[in-house]
This record gives C-alpha cells, sequence and structure tokens, in this order.
C-alpha cells in the first residue's frame, strides 16, 4: 500500500511539472510565444526593420527544422517609433495581452530601461537587448542578459587610443542628450582621464534633431582634432557631413551605434574615414567568406534587399535563444531556461562576434570590441578584438582564446 501511494505521488509530481511547463507564459504544447519591439516609424526604423528581418529569418530555419523541442516558434513585433512612452505601452501589450515568453532583441537604451519593469514584475526575461548600455545587465536582475560590449567600455578603449597614435592635443565629443549618447560621452571620458586628458569640447543635441550647424560651429572654433560620435544614423551623417562642408576634418570615432551601412549609403564619400566600434561584421553581398556570403544572399531573396549588421544582430539574437530553448528540453519555463543560460558558452560565429560566456553571477556575455573604418564607401574591419582592460584576445588553434597586450594597428 506504502508503495502505491508512493508512485502515485510521483507520477502526480511528473503531472505537475509538465503543466507547469505547458502552462508557463507564452509556452503551450505546440508553440513558443517570443516578442521583441523595434523602431518600424522613427529615425531607427532602418535598424529595426533589419532587425525584425533578421530575427523572422531565423525563426522560419528553425520552424522548418522541427522547432523547438516539438513546438514551433512565434515571434511579434510592436513598432515603438524609437519613444520610450510607447515602447512601455508595447511591453504592457506583449506581457499582459499576448502572454510572451520573453522579450528578445529590442532595440534603443531609453526604451529597455523603460520596459524592463514591466516585463519583470511578469516574470519576463530580457534577451540580448540590441543596445550596448550597461543598465542591460547592471545592476544585477536575474532576467537581465546582454551579449555585446558596452558603449562605455567601446569608448573607454577606443578614444585615448586613437588619441595616442594619432597624437591628439584636442579631443571632443557630440552626443545625443539621452541614456544612450550619454553613456558613449561618459566612456570616452573615462578613457582619456586614464591618460591624463579631458575633452576640449562637449555639444550635444536633442532626440529626434536634423540641424547640426551649431555644434559643428562649436568644434571647429575650438580646434578639435578628434570628435566622439555620440550619435546614431542620421546624426552621424549630419554632424559628418557638416563638418567636411566646413573644412572641419577631425577623426571621427563613434560606438557600435555607428556600425551600419546606412551611413556611407546615405552620406557617400562624405563619410569615408569615419572609425566605429563594432563586433559582427557587415555581410556584404560579395563578402570574402564563403559562409557570410551565402546567408547574405539568402537573406537577400528572401526579403529582396541587402542585408545589413543589425539584420546580423537580429539572426544572432534568435539563434542565441534557440540554442538556450533546446538545451532546456522540453519542460521549458522561465527557471530552466535562466538556468540553462547561467551555464552556457557561445562560441565565435561565421560573423566574427566574439565568444560569449554567461554565469548565475556573469549576466555580460562579452567585454571585447574592434574597430572599422569606412574606405570607399564600404566598411573595412581594422583591428583586433580589445578587451575593457585594454588586453587583446587571439583565437588559438584548440578554438580557446589567449589574452595578449598590445591594441590595434589600422
Amino acid at each position: 500500500m506504502k508503495m502505491k501511494s508512493t508512485a502515485a505521488l510521483v507520477l502526480l509530481a511528473c503531472f505537475a511539472t509538465l503543466a507547469g511547463a505547458q502552462n508557463a507564459a507564452g509556452i503551450s504544447k505546440t508553440e513558443i510565444l517570443i516578442g521583441s519591439i523595434q523602431d518600424l516609424s522613427g529615425p531607427l526604423a532602418g535598424y529595426g526593420k533589419q532587425i525584425r528581418n533578421g530575427m523572422q529569418l531565423r525563426v522560419d530555419e528553425a520552424n522548418e527544422q522541427g522547432g523547438i523541442n516539438g513546438r514551433k516558434l512565434r515571434l511579434i513585433v510592436e513598432d515603438d517609433g524609437y519613444d520610450p512612452k510607447k515602447a512601455v505601452l508595447a511591453t504592457q501589450k506583449m506581457v499582459s495581452q499576448d502572454g510572451i515568453f520573453a522579450m528578445v532583441g529590442h532595440l534603443g537604451t531609453a526604451q529597455n530601461m523603460a520596459s524592463m519593469p514591466v516585463q519583470f514584475e511578469k516574470n519576463v526575461i530580457n534577451f540580448f537587448p540590441i543596445t550596448a548600455a550597461r543598465e542591460m545587465y547592471e545592476p544585477f536582475h536575474k532576467l537581465k542578459y546582454s551579449n555585446a560590449a558596452t558603449y562605455f567600455d567601446q569608448m573607454r578603449i577606443a578614444a585615448p587610443r586613437l588619441v595616442k597614435d594619432r597624437s591628439i592635443k584636442k579631443p571632443c565629443v557630440i552626443y545625443q542628450d539621452d541614456d544612450f549618447g550619454i553613456e558613449v560621452m561618459k566612456g570616452a571620458e573615462a578613457g582619456l582621464k586614464t591618460i591624463g586628458m579631458e575633452f576640449t569640447e562637449k555639444t550635444s543635441y536633442k532626440r529626434g534633431a536634423t540641424d547640426f550647424s551649431s555644434q559643428v560651429a562649436k568644434m571647429k572654433s575650438s580646434g578639435c582634432e578628434l570628435v566622439v560620435l555620440g550619435t546614431v544614423i542620421r546624426e552621424t551623417v549630419g554632424t559628418v557631413a557638416e563638418s567636411r562642408k566646413t573644412g572641419f576634418n577631425p577623426v571621427f570615432v563613434g560606438s557600435s551605434a555607428v556600425y551600419t551601412d546606412l551611413i556611407p549609403k546615405l552620406g557617400g564619400k562624405l563619410m569615408d574615414g569615419v572609425f566605429s566600434t563594432m563586433t559582427a561584421q557587415h555581410p556584404y553581398l560579395d563578402a570574402a567568406e564563403q559562409p557570410v556570403r551565402f546567408w547574405a544572399n539568402k537573406y537577400k531573396t528572401r526579403f529582396n534587399e541587402d542585408p545589413s549588421v543589425f539584420a546580423v544582430y537580429g539572426y544572432g539574437t534568435l539563434d542565441a535563444f534557440i540554442r538556450v530553448a533546446l538545451k532546456a528540453g522540453p519542460q521549458l519555463n522561465t527557471e530552466s531556461f535562466v538556468k540553462t543560460l547561467d551555464g552556457m558558452t557561445f562560441n565565435r560565429d561565421m560573423f566574427g562576434t566574439p565568444e560569449l560566456t554567461f554565469s548565475p553571477t556573469k549576466h555580460l556575455g562579452n567585454r571585447f570590441s574592434r574597430l572599422s573604418q569606412i574606405q570607399e564607401g564600404r566598411w573595412k574591419v581594422v583591428s583586433d578584438y580589445v578587451a575593457f582592460s585594454g588586453l587583446k584576445p587571439t583565437l588559438q588553434k584548440d578554438g580557446k582564446w589567449q589574452v595578449q597586450s598590445e591594441f590595434f594597428q589600422d
């Protein structure tokens, strides 16, 4: 009798576990529902549409291969127009009405910061947001996971190194007056402080600005030799173009937010020479690397447009999500997903994205970035990966990273 009771209890526990997995938000017997918020109509719509397409491409691939442990993956995307208030409304809809399992690849610093409290109240993970702000993993929260070297660390390395390599005496900064721009500015400022320097000039603009003549005039009159760009697409083009037209030609360096083919496409020849920090490389259709070339042409066939690095971000983010969900097993829920991700390593991919590692106390996967420069209208990688500590890792034959000193040669 006792043995029968014990067996019954075990059986009930198994059913309870299965039911718990099936009743988890966004998880059914046949489907996993995830959400993403992008700018599809505002100043970063060029980014948002490509991120969405890259995500959808990976979702379609996964479903064609049978889904995730028997479940199909479904992605819903909301447009916030790059407005934090609209991002909050979209988040409330997704977590309360749609019942998503996770927020994946949400674009924008201020937008994520506004949305995360809403998500966390519903136990919804913020997975690999498309922003490199420190707030994406600090302060620590079990549901926060970021994969990109921060804007702060990117600029903390790039600014002082360019100053030293180019014998710059007057570094300056122009930045968007919001969480994103301030983070870029503060990172460069911290880096300059390590070599006993500070900005000669600081100037800012409001999000959505289109005229940068006064800011450029201010930097030109100060004799700026290096300009750190806390800018995104049209602000980068506007600032650099205005500078070139007035005969002001400093060294320009932006964060990974500047690393997009839209800069040379919109700005033309005037954009040549601009530097940007970056991780994954731009997927040109004629890329020398066959896997990248194949992927880029597959994307173009599917969406009838050339891919950008933001399509790569979307694709890579969904690929990482799928890997975690597969490894977590059929009884997928928030707790099993977190536990699985907290012990995972993602190897360097075909786009050159560095190795990512996570642990229960480490929710930033990567602290490495490198530099590219626009040369003849195309981005060209001009540096190796550099850690926030100023050390350069190199990939060995055994697939492991070995850290050496030095920085880069361009």
